[in-house]
């Protein structure tokens, strides 16, 4: 019998490093970073190229398997191929050089991505890791402090998924969750993992990933709690939001 193939071993690592390595590029998954599904159109005004050359460039990402597309009509959507692509992005993000800022736009920026942003799907930033820090003090989830300890660290690294710290959803938690809108159950028979967290780059503490974290960002939404800004992965927090996460959260604003 053959031996088992070893996926660290085998992986292709240099094929989708080449696919992310320009500028271009990385902007178009920076896009899509959100977890949206976003036209090509679109995807050549985020990378600041024609509609011609960011045809190329998709078809790259394509064959690397790092996106795909889908039809919708007579229209294609392109998206992230999966939440590990997302958590490589983030990782890259950790070891990279920051862009010069040049201008007070590129400035703020950077500060509303630090203060509330998109993760794939989830929320991350200061508002994500106070929503974590929050379910942790309300006892929604149990097993750890919501904090990133590099001293004692066994696998967890800045800007990628945990594996430290086994969260665990209480029964009040269930309760908590199912009062303000989160089915866990629904979301227990998913193949998903419920709960996942990522070491938020940012802030070097936890904030909360897997299909919780995503079913959570997902009533925030459609509460009108939080926004899209007009950047790029940028959460804006509505005065309603503002009102409820200090409500339901004890989340200030911040």
């Amino acid at each position: 019998m053959a031996s088992p193939v070893s996926p660290a071993r085998d992986a292709d690592i240099a094929r989708a490093a080449t696919a992310l390595a320009d500028a271009s590029r990385a902007r178009i998954l920076l896009a899509l970073a959100e977890g949206r599904a976003l036209p090509a159109s679109v995807l050549a005004t985020e990378a600041g190229v024609s509609a011609s050359t960011v045809s190329g460039h998709l078809a790259k990402l394509l064959e690397a398997g790092v996106v795909r597309v889908e039809q919708q009509g007579r229209h294609r959507y392109y998206r992230l191929a999966g939440p590990a692509v997302g958590e490589a992005i983030e990782a890259l993000a950790r070891i990279a050089p920051p862009l010069p800022v040049t201008s007070l736009r590129a400035a703020g920026h950077a500060h509303a991505l630090r203060r509330a942003r998109t993760c794939y799907d989830h929320v991350a930033g200061g508002l994500g890791v106070a929503l974590m820090a929050a379910l942790l003090e309300r006892s929604v989830l149990t097993g750890g402090d919501g904090r990133h300890h590099p001293e004692t660290a066994e696998h967890d690294r800045l800007s990628a998924p945990g594996n430290d710290t086994p969260y665990r959803l209480t029964d009040r938690g269930r309760a908590e969750l199912a009062a303000f809108g989160v089915d866990t159950d629904q979301l227990r028979a998913r193949r998903r993992p419920l709960i996942r967290y990522c070491v938020d780059w940012t802030e070097q503490r936890h904030h909360l990933a897997g299909a919780l974290g995503a079913a959570l960002t997902d009533r925030l939404f459609e509460l009108d709690w939080i926004r899209r800004g007009t950047r790029r992965r940028v959460i804006d927090v509505t005065e309603t939001g503002a009102a409820g996460l200090a409500r339901t959260f004890g989340i200030g604003a911040g």
